[in-house]
């Protein structure tokens, strides 16, 4: 298809007319027609389309009732009819009264040549843009990032089932692009075997048959894998269920004198790099705080300023493996390259370490707000011992003087860094052995008080941290990150975010950009009509509570 672009579509007087008469009081579609104008233009979307071909429906009008459909959580064809039915939307993307839509299918397509060509950030980018035109975005201002789980589109499936399902994702591939060859080599088993989706109950309950069928499957594969080897189609071992087929069964088998056997538990790879299902390679298995899933993690930016509508600026699509710490620098990057980075910048305990304190202000010139992790070492534990804090480091002589004022013997390189340590201060023995507080500084049985410290920049931020977070003023200030709490589940009730809808991380992250979209017109749909966030809301029962009226 080729683009035809066109930079206008103004909204048709009847249907204009009709839609006043039938909203008086307006709706989100035509408020964001009155506010905002024309979003998307599509000669922002031409570098999708190729110079020939059929003429393709306007992609600024499918951006925007992509936009539209989620934010109201629609499928393809219920925005379809939504476009063909609903005065409203026809309103919003200045389509005549009787303009009979589009198929549903157009949408999807849309999506694809969004996620070919690299270009769902265009969408949001796009809308804030337009935004910041009206100052409704303050530079430098505040912003707060907090991460959520998603699950991915497949089932979460024990070892069995992922090893079955495995092959016969692959046995499928293959009967679609060579069928002749595999019916040549499949046994009447496999039929049996794999002919139907591989499920817990349909397999053998006894720990013993659930390891010989592992068995049985495991040689099946291995078969399979060495019959293409030796075929002379190598094309057929590039297809993508057979290259997963090939990497699942390293992970999860081991060849012993001849025999396919699964791997013991231990023996087994991080879960971190193992495929978690073979319909979405990409999805890995993440626990947090006790809670088990399949598929990624979105970590969402929003702006936080109190004079201003709370905007998503950010979003951020990962594995579930990949820890939040890694990622600030990420999103601080995204930020400066679209001018959007703040002054202020809150985030929780998984953010906050001493690298990102200094590197966030350093490169960004970002201030982090957050809390840092307490002391893990026994002294700080128990408030009686003398922790890390309790000693004076000198960085220009590298002495470090002990509470019972001893100064260290040495200053050395850590030969084996941990936790970002890269020096290590050793005391004498004839100080620590006879000192009188030795049972509150360290239980070796001889060794001297060793203390570790990182680099100076970064020991002295965190210890500066670890002391502003105990101040009333730091709880103040900090107060407004719980907000983003609120925008998870305004997206995972409104948008489905908490389901991926889509296969893959590329378009499941296009599901993420697009939920982001859909919630900034609704909230700022809110903001020009003057309607306040609701308060906390608290139970009948719940406001009854005597500690709540003395807190008062």
């Amino acid at each position: 298809m080729s683009l035809r672009a066109k930079d206008e579509h103004p909204i048709p007087e009847a249907t204009r007319r009709v839609a006043r008469a039938a909203f008086p009081k307006g709706a989100l579609a035509m408020r964001l027609a009155d506010r905002l104008g024309a979003i998307y233009h599509d000669k922002e979307f031409a570098a999708l389309f190729p110079p020939r071909g059929q003429p393709a429906l306007s992609p600024g009008r499918l951006a925007l009732v992509t936009v539209l459909q989620f934010a109201e959580g629609s499928s393809d064809r219920q925005a379809a009819d939504a476009v063909r039915g609903r005065i409203d939307w026809k309103y919003a993307l200045g389509l005549e009264l009787t303009d009979p839509g589009f198929d549903h299918t157009v949408l999807s397509e849309f999506r694809t040549r969004l996620v070919a060509g690299e270009a769902a950030s265009l969408l949001l980018d796009t809308l804030l843009a337009r935004v910041r035109e009206l100052e409704l975005l303050r530079p430098r201002g505040r912003r707060r990032t907090d991460s959520t789980r998603v699950l991915a589109a497949v089932r979460t499936l024990n070892r069995l089932e992922r090893v079955g399902e495995t092959l016969r994702a692959a046995l499928n591939e293959l009967a679609a692009v060579a069928p002749d060859w595999l019916q040549a080599l499949a046994p009447a088993a496999w039929y049996e075997r794999y002919g139907e989706r591989v499920e817990n109950y349909d397999l053998p309950k006894s720990e013993a048959e659930r390891q010989e069928l592992a068995a049985v499957i495991g040689a099946d594969g291995r078969q399979l894998l060495r019959t293409l080897e030796a075929a002379e189609r190598p094309e057929l071992g590039e297809l993508p269920t057979v290259r997963i087929l090939r990497r699942v069964w390293d992970e999860q088998y081991v060849e012993t004198a001849g025999r396919v056997a699964l791997r013991a538990v231990e023996a087994v790879p991080s879960p971190a790099g193992l495929i978690a299902s073979p319909h979405d390679p990409q999805a890995r298995y993440s626990t947090k705080r006790g809670m088990g899933w399949v598929g990624y993690k979105v970590q969402l930016t929003e702006t936080c300023d109190p004079d201003l509508p709370s905007l998503i600026v950010n979003v951020a699509t990962t594995p579930a493996t990949t820890p939040d710490d890694n990622m600030l620098a990420v999103v601080h990057a995204s930020l400066a390259t679209r001018d959007l980075l703040p002054g202020e910048h809150l985030v929780d305990k998984g953010y906050t370490d001493s690298h990102v304190l200094v590197d966030s202000r350093r490169h960004f010139g970002v201030e982090v707000v957050g809390p840092v992790a307490d002391d893990p070492s026994w002294q700080a534990r128990e408030g009686e011992g003398f922790a890390k804090a309790a000693f004076l480091v000198d960085w220009g002589r590298r002495v470090v003087t002990c509470p019972a004022g001893k100064r260290s013997l040495s200053w050395l390189p850590n030969t084996y860094p941990k936790n970002g340590t890269v020096f290590e201060a050793r005391f004498a023995r004839k100080d620590c052995t006879p000192c009188p507080l030795r049972a509150r500084c360290t239980r070796a049985r001889l060794e001297p008080r060793i203390i570790g410290l990182q680099a100076r920049e970064h020991h002295e931020a965190l210890h500066a941290a670890r002391h502003r977070q105990t101040t009333p003023e730091f709880r103040t200030r900090y107060a407004p990150r719980a907000g983003i709490e609120a925008t998870h589940e305004q997206a995972v009730r409104r948008c489905g975010l908490r389901h991926a809808r889509y296969l893959g991380l590329a378009k499941t992250h296009l599901q993420h950009i697009v939920t982001a979209v859909a919630i900034n017109p609704v909230r700022l749909g809110e903001w020009w009509a003057g309607r306040a966030k609701a308060p906390t809301r608290r139970s009948r029962f719940a406001v009854l509570n005597p500690a709540l009226a003395v807190a008062a």
